[in-house]
């Protein structure tokens, strides 16, 4: 069989072609490419595929982990917003109840100071009263003593008698009020 295999040029007794290889060398070549491409399939295609799929895999989980990540943080973002809208909300309701008590104690307030100033002019008016009390008396009996006085020393006779004078002052008095109160009655009229 071996005489099949060679080559023609051989068998014809010819000199060997220098650039053609021997049988012996493309067979051995040939076994050799079988057993190498074996060798690679069994040994550096697993290597290289549990690379390959280590590597997808690592891909992929940093892929899950961002997606996971990304959708933790819209959750916090969306959680942070309503917080954030719920805060606003409760601050405008604490303002508007701020607003509220202040406008409450602005009434109290003004109720409280016109109750004061009520008291105060109730008191003032009271005092007043009293006052004007006190200088009636008071200018009653100077004008009395006075008008005594004068009427005495007109008509010449002393009114120095207590209960004479007290008369002829209280006459005098109401002869007095009487004309002012003509004079404020037709003053009304008029």
């Amino acid at each position: 069989m071996l005489t099949m295999v060679l080559p023609l040029s051989e068998a014809a007794g010819e000199d060997p072609n220098p650039l053609l290889p021997h049988n012996a060398e493309i067979i051995f070549g040939f076994v050799f490419l079988i057993l190498l491409a074996i060798a690679f399939a069994k040994v550096v295609v697993p290597k290289f595929e549990k690379a390959y799929a280590d590597r997808t895999a690592a891909i992929e989980g940093g892929m899950n982990e961002a997606k996971q990540a990304q959708a933790e943080a819209k959750a916090a973002l969306d959680k942070y917003n309503a917080q954030l809208a719920e805060a606003r909300q409760e601050a405008a309701k604490i303002r508007e109840d701020a607003r509220e008590q202040g406008a409450l104690i602005i009434a109290e307030m003004r109720e409280q100071a016109n109750a004061e100033a009520e008291r105060i002019v109730t008191h003032a008016r009271t005092q007043i009263d009293a006052e004007r009390t006190q200088a009636v008396a008071s200018l009653r009996s100077e004008v009395g003593t006075l008008a005594t006085s004068l009427a005495g020393r007109i008509v010449g006779e002393s009114l120095e008698d207590e209960a004479r004078q007290r008369r002829t002052v209280e006459r005098f008095l109401s002869e007095l009020e009487s004309s002012e109160s003509a004079r404020q009655a037709v003053g009304t009229d008029g």
